[in-house]
């Protein structure tokens, strides 16, 4: 009882404060499908079943974690951090260690994600995170949202729903597909929903196979939600392209931007 009212209390004023909201100014509804702590799995696995259908999706890595054996499987290495490249994916930023978005001093946090970029930049030099998730918990402190906020586009949690309407960058709402692995009607379900309220709705899991983690899910779930997905006469696009058409119609975006939440980029 007291971890579910924990749970509910950290949601809930993650949602509420240290917001940068903008209005939605997409032309058709979007879908995402992204991948956290990038597992081999996620490319191997679920990037073919993307690439078979011809859309590109977002892989969350940790680059401390590289070639290391964890929960989810066996971590990425450099060459595949190019290859997710190579196939159109997009390259998202999930802290140098790891960290839980929570638990984390803000500092600390803060300091893991200029590590991460820092990273990227001396494996793969002129490369750049746009977007991020927040890990483990996916429920930031607010004080770690805010800070968050000002080096991305946009910032990915979890929430288990869609944005319609409007979307607040610093913590933009996904759905983990392993959470609905028995119930598959209801991601489908909102796939119908979301397409009718044009809104964004980004799927999230980590590895994808026949033998999945707690995090992850099997092939054939995934294979038919990226079927139904793309069968939805919706945009199915990486988070930060999908970003691109959600800003649609402002001068770079940065239209719609609160003055005090314009992305800052990572200082060196």
């Amino acid at each position: 009882m007291l971890e579910r009212v924990q749970g509910k209390y950290r949601r809930t004023v993650a949602a509420v404060l240290c917001r940068r909201l903008v209005k939605m100014q997409n032309a058709m509804p979007l879908i995402s499908f992204t991948f956290d702590d990038f597992p081999l799995s996620a490319l191997e696995v679920g990037g073919k079943i993307l690439r078979q259908h011809g859309v590109a999706g977002t892989y969350y890595v940790s680059l401390g974690l590289l070639d290391r054996e964890e929960s989810v499987g066996r971590i990425c290495s450099v060459v595949h951090l190019k290859e997710v490249l190579s196939q159109g994916h997009e390259l998202g930023c999930h802290t140098f260690n790891h960290c839980d978005a929570w638990d984390t001093e803000p500092e600390s946090f803060e300091r893991s994600i200029v590590e991460n970029q820092r990273a990227l930049v001396s494996l793969m030099p002129g490369s750049i995170f746009e977007t991020m998730s927040y890990p483990i918990s996916t429920t930031p402190r607010p004080t770690t949202k805010e800070q968050t906020g000002l080096h991305f586009s946009c910032c990915r949690a979890g929430g288990q729903s869609n944005n319609v309407g409007s979307v607040d960058l610093n913590y933009v709402r996904s759905f983990f597909l392993e959470q609905s692995k028995d119930d598959p009607g209801k991601i489908f379900d909102l796939i119908e929903r979301n397409r009718l309220a044009n809104g964004w709705l980004i799927f999230s899991t980590h590895d994808v196979t026949d033998r999945p983690s707690r995090y992850g899910c099997t092939p054939r779930l995934f294979r038919d939600v990226v079927s139904r997905a793309v069968g939805s006469n919706t945009l199915v696009l990486p988070v930060s392209a999908a970003l691109k058409e959600v800003l649609g119609g402002a001068r770079n975006g940065h239209d719609l931007f609160d003055d005090s939440f314009r992305p800052g980029g990572f200082s060196t």
